[in-house]
């Protein structure tokens, strides 16, 4: 494939550093909470609802979990997508890069423990969680446990992190993407359990999902932001990256949504795709889904070819596209199937 001959583009100011970042948040956030108000479960006469500091609180929270754990990922795998040739010009990016991968660690570590607070509260309406409640919680329920452990891999995460601001690159950037990955694992568990024989592989499907995604988005945030200066070298690697990531999480979504609808009662397709909750969001992150490959595939095939730095701005569309999926993904495992 032809690179890119032309002048680099400017290095980015700390606005335009903002720019990607932001529009992902803002679009995984509104996405999340319109999703929320429109899937909110109806009173009961008899049965006690978490109040709204819950009913919002909780998925706002997961939201910034994934935003943060996607950060993690995106800024470790940036010193592969930025090489190692010549130092004297990643060096520079690299080290405005690594504390940030540390806060963003802190912030995932932080996020799924209050994520375990809302939990324990959720299934305790009207209750103020205490430790013995969420201690019991986190024993009792699976999704306690991902979180804690996932918690746990951010914790170290930003250990290593750390390590890597004072020795740079010879903490091997390996590392940093294994346990990124790794921390995202657990987070499937959270969403809805299917009892059957498929759920082992579900599940697997779903972790496959997360990850994809991750390296997807937050690789592309990473290069957009932090690696502009050197675009003409990194783009096509992430773009080769990308590629890979996109039929790893169109196959893995559908097979997790559609497998998780068939096997549970009351969740019969394709009927159920149009007359339940979580069939209506499955639809609206395969169609915001299909609006990413025609973006991507531009950015790949035209305005790389042609020597365009408005590739910046096809960027802003695919990630404000990419949060908004983010949002979708995190209401679909609050969602009823039945």
């Amino acid at each position: 494939m032809t690179t890119l001959t032309a002048a680099a583009p400017p290095r980015a100011t700390p606005t335009t550093r903002l720019l990607l970042p932001g529009l992902f948040t803002v679009g995984a956030l509104l996405a999340v909470v319109i999703a929320s108000t429109l899937t909110a479960e109806e009173a009961v006469p008899g049965i006690p609802l978490p109040g709204p500091a819950v009913e919002y609180g909780l998925p706002i929270v997961r939201v910034l979990l994934d935003l943060a754990a996607v950060a993690v990922v995106g800024l470790s795998v940036l010193p592969k997508l930025l090489g190692f040739d010549t130092p004297d010009t990643t060096e520079p990016i690299m080290r405005r890069v690594r504390p940030l991968a540390v806060t963003a660690a802190w912030a995932w570590a932080i996020t799924a423990l209050l994520t375990i607070v809302f939990q324990t509260a959720e299934l305790s309406p009207g209750a103020i969680p205490t430790l013995g409640m969420i201690a019991d919680y986190v024993d009792s329920v699976g999704a306690g446990q991902g979180m804690l452990f996932s918690a746990a891999c951010a914790l170290v995460a930003a250990g290593i992190g750390l390590m890597a601001v004072r020795f740079g690159e010879k903490v091997p950037a390996e590392l940093r993407i294994v346990v990124a990955l790794f921390g995202l694992l657990p987070i499937p568990v959270t969403g809805h359990a299917v009892d059957s024989v498929w759920h082992d592989p579900l599940m697997i499907s779903m972790e496959l999902h997360v990850m994809g995604a991750a390296v997807w988005t937050g690789g592309l945030i990473a290069v957009m932001t932090y690696a502009r200066p050197l675009l003409p070298e990194v783009l096509p690697r992430f773009s080769r990256l990308a590629t890979v990531c996109l039929l790893l999480v169109s196959a893995s979504g559908l097979v997790s949504g559609l497998g998780t609808m068939a096997l549970t009662p009351g969740g019969e397709l394709p009927g159920a795709l149009l007359t339940t909750e979580y069939g209506l969001l499955v639809v609206t992150k395969v169609v915001l889904t299909a609006a990413l490959v025609p973006v991507a595939a531009y950015i790949r095939f035209r305005l790389m070819r042609q020597q365009k730095t408005s590739v910046a701005v096809w960027a802003a569309a695919e990630v404000s596209i990419m949060g908004l999926a983010y949002g979708v993904a995190v209401a679909i495992t609050r969602a009823s199937i039945g």
